[in-house]
């Protein structure tokens, strides 16, 4: 089912196949069973297959269950209303992060991604964000997740990834200007939780002209820091903070934790 992506429309085994790297008989008893579950709908004049309605229905019962994504809606607005940014909270799928929540104005019109979207890990601010939240152990898994997925082109995206922990190290925030998308500019912040999800990260980006590296440094990203130490208030009981008081904090630094073995 995750062979499926927006806008893909229908599917063939072998397309399904060749996506998942399964073999095209194993592939043809899981659509024949997911089938009989209600899950695809076979168009047997292409022999292809779409996502049916009952598969919507898994994904809107897994949103329904992020109540993280709820109770942030009315300050991912308010952050939208406030820098003219697209505002979205997303979690990890393997080596990509899937947004399951986004706020988006009129004047996003250059940031067209919406609930379901994927960004990759290793060059968005939202995944780079997600990376450096996480813990030594679980930072060398997902290492080791990114190097299998991109071979050769890891050491570059690697190098990309240590810089954005000095980055988080220094303000709190990730940032990513033009290194996922060339005409995009986005800041990111992890959000920790302490009932055992997550982590989740929450981004904030435009079009590159508007969302340049100074302001995404100096304007946007203490913001979003802001606003999600106040979700994490909200859900936690902690003290909310004004961006005056998250930047306040910030000018002492910090150090990057150190990546564990196996990040190379």
């Amino acid at each position: 089912m995750r062979a499926f992506h927006p806008n893909d429309g229908l599917l063939g085994n072998q397309e399904i196949a060749a996506r998942t790297n399964l073999p095209k008989p194993t592939v043809s008893r899981l659509t024949y069973t997911l089938t009989k579950l209600g899950y695809l709908t076979p168009v047997p004049r292409f022999e292809k297959y779409q996502l049916a309605p009952a598969a919507m229905a898994l994904g809107y019962a897994a949103l329904a269950n992020l109540g993280v994504r709820h109770l942030s809606e009315p300050f991912r607005e308010e952050l939208m209303r406030a820098t003219g940014g697209a505002v979205a909270i997303g979690g990890r799928d393997r080596h990509s992060m899937i947004y399951f929540g986004q706020s988006r104005g009129s004047e996003t019109v250059g940031v067209q991604l919406d609930v379901g979207a994927r960004v990759p890990i290793a060059t968005s601010a939202m995944g780079r964000a997600y990376f450096w939240a996480l813990d030594d152990d679980n930072r060398a898994e997902v290492s080791r997740v990114l190097r299998e997925h991109y071979g050769s082109r890891w050491p570059k995206m690697r190098d990309g990834l240590e810089r954005s922990g000095e980055t988080v190290a220094k303000y709190g925030f990730a940032i990513s200007v033009g290194d996922w998308h060339d005409d995009i500019g986005a800041a990111g912040v992890a959000l920790r939780l302490n009932d055992g999800t997550g982590p989740y990260a929450f981004n904030c980006g435009a079009p590159a002209f508007r969302f340049t590296e100074e302001r995404l440094i100096n304007d946007i990203g203490p913001r979003l820091l802001a606003m999600v130490r106040n979700i994490e208030a909200a859900l936690g009981g902690l003290m909310p903070q004004s961006k005056k008081d998250v930047s306040k904090k910030l000018k002492s630094g910090g150090k990057v934790a150190r990546v564990a073995e196996g990040f190379r």
